[in-house]
């Protein structure tokens, strides 16, 4: 009798468990899932912020070169026009941005320091483990008692 008892205790422990496992699993690929949705977000409204302040900016070079370049005719300095390249430096990384193929660049050389020089993407003093955080968390806490 007990053997029977001790055989169905432990294929119900053994289907638990299984349950148990499929369910972190479950829960480990909708986390990842939700991760990626938000960085989807994020970098969605970086672009789009990216294109929003082109649009301004856009319009400051524009109203800058005109009056510039009249003060430059009317003036006859043509200093005037000097500050019309940095601005159309900063206009041009933004249009590349928002339009063009920064990000695809920027992802593709992430993905070659990813690949090729793992070792400056190393945290100083190494990865943080459970055993470092207790300690901070010890050191840190006005309330702790040791059991």
């Amino acid at each position: 009798m007990g053997f029977i008892f001790s055989k169905a205790m432990n294929e119900n422990m053994k289907n638990q468990q299984e349950f148990a496992l499929m369910n972190a699993r479950l829960q480990l690929e909708r986390q990842l899932i939700m991760q990626n949705e938000m960085r989807e977000r994020q970098m969605a409204m970086q672009i789009a912020w990216s294109r929003e302040f082109l649009k301004y900016f856009g319009t400051f070079c524009s109203l800058a070169a005109i009056s510039l370049t009249a003060g430059a005719i009317k003036k006859k300095k043509p200093a005037f026009l000097f500050p019309l390249v940095p601005l159309g430096f900063v206009f041009t990384y933004q249009y590349d941005l928002g339009y063009g193929t920064l990000l695809q660049r920027m992802k593709g050389e992430a993905e070659n320091i990813l690949e090729t020089e793992k070792s400056t993407l190393q945290l100083p003093k190494g990865m943080i483990t459970f055993e470092s955080l207790e300690q901070a968390r010890k050191e840190q806490s006005k309330f702790f008692i040791d059991k």
